[in-house]
């Protein structure tokens, strides 16, 4: 009887955390549609500052480390 009642509480907290998890995900943090900060056109330098802008984030999160951030941003730069 007490496995069961530990059980269920542990699946009722899960489920309320993976309840959490998931309407907090990154999906709501993103603006729909495409945007451009203010003085950049379409075409122009927004895509080149935009994949800074997401490296600069993973490097953030810890998903790469130093070195592959300056590898990859000189990268890059180098093909402006």
């Amino acid at each position: 009887m007490t496995v069961l009642m530990v059980l269920f509480w542990a699946v009722l907290i899960g489920g309320g955390v993976a309840l959490v998890r998931y309407f907090s995900g990154t999906r709501h943090h993103q603006q729909p549609g495409p945007q451009w900060p203010s003085g950049e056109s379409r075409d122009g330098g927004g895509q080149d500052r935009r994949a800074e802008n997401l490296l600069a984030e993973r490097f953030a999160r810890g998903e790469i480390d130093e070195d592959e951030y300056k590898r990859r941003l000189t990268t890059l730069r180098e093909h402006r």
